[in-house]
């Protein structure tokens, strides 16, 4: 059964009203993703490069896993409210380890109602939340280093231009039109945002002041929300742009001016770094040595232009977003240098 969900806004509730760029947002809503099997048209690329590392990692079926069921309630732990507009993964992680054992039980409680049960690794996390939560966030982090942390420069690019699009609505047409635009089951009237297709009732004498609006590439099709009070409500909307995220960028007729300026190995690993790879990988489609390749990699880590990130037994080497908008600029060069 669903509802017309119905938060009610005072003047104070929209002064702190502010938006938030969240790790934890796109944690749960990815792994659901992968774990569900599904050929997903935009997220496609992506789920195929990273759910063989999810299974070979084994966090397919871990304690992660169990807490992101294939669909409905996620325990509200997992996702504070962000501090500030961009709080780190390792800021969102501590806030989750801080976690009352009450709240941790409350939330599993109600996981177990919809679920039907709990998992093994989630009752033993009721039965000693400190040294669970201890647990469950050292498979986030490693969760988030072999699935996101590579992509997130071109993830964050996304959501940042999110943000500064609807907020510069904001001020030229006011909070009515942005919650209007934000998605098709999200209207604003009468003082009030109202979401529909909502599993439960929502009000604002069971929410906390204010509202958080998370853009997320995950998050879909619908947007998501979390009341814990004291805690502002947060809704979790897609991001526009996410239908592009994947799209390959392709090598620009600039990069021969790039390559003057680094040097034709350095800018063709580069532009091969279209997705993550590892040291090998790249080896294989450039005709480096692999020694070449790590040494090249190593130079380009140390400019800030590459990041690296453990997957197991290798190493994925990902863009940076300087990387990304050095590359930008170079499409616009043609080879001779003219613009």
């Amino acid at each position: 059964m669903t509802v017309e969900a119905e938060l009610a806004f005072s003047v104070s509730d929209l002064a702190q009203m502010r938006f938030a760029v969240s790790p934890m947002w796109e944690v749960g809503p990815s792994l659901r993703l992968l774990r569900s099997g599904s050929g997903h048209p935009v997220h496609r690329p992506w789920a195929v490069q990273v759910r063989p590392r999810l299974a070979a990692a084994g966090l397919d079926r871990g304690r992660l896993a169990e807490l992101v069921p294939p669909r409905g309630y996620v325990p509200d732990f997992l996702n504070p409210a962000p501090a500030g507009p961009a709080p780190t993964l390792e800021e969102e992680v501590a806030r989750i380890e801080a976690a009352s054992p009450a709240q941790v039980r409350r939330d599993l409680d109600r996981l177990g109602d919809e679920q039907g049960r709990l998992g093994p690794r989630t009752r033993a996390l009721y039965a000693d939340p400190r040294a669970g939560l201890a647990r469950v966030t050292a498979e986030i982090t490693a969760y988030w280093e072999l699935a996101l942390a590579p992509y997130w420069a071109r993830m964050r690019a996304v959501l940042d231009a999110d943000v500064f699009q609807r907020t510069r609505h904001v001020a030229e047409y006011g909070a009515a039109r942005l919650f209007n635009d934000l998605h098709p089951s999200v209207s604003w009237g009468d003082n009030a945002l109202r979401l529909a297709h909502r599993g439960r009732p929502l009000s604002r004498g069971a929410a906390g002041a204010g509202l958080v609006l998370i853009p997320s590439v995950f998050t879909g099709p619908g947007p998501f929300t979390r009341v814990t009070p004291p805690e502002p409500p947060q809704l979790a909307y897609p991001a526009r742009g996410t239908g592009s995220l994947w799209q390959p960028r392709g090598a620009s007729t600039g990069s021969r001016a790039l390559a003057a300026v680094l040097g034709r190995s350095r800018t063709a690993l580069l532009t091969e770094l279209e997705s993550p790879a590892s040291t090998t990988e790249l080896a294989l489609r450039t005709g480096l040595s692999t020694g070449g390749v790590s040494q090249y990699l190593t130079a380009l880590r140390d400019a800030g232009l590459v990041s690296a990130h453990r997957a197991g037994r290798s190493v994925l080497y990902a863009r940076t977003s300087v990387a990304e908008s050095l590359l930008a600029a170079s499409r616009e060069v043609d080879p001779r240098g003219a613009r």
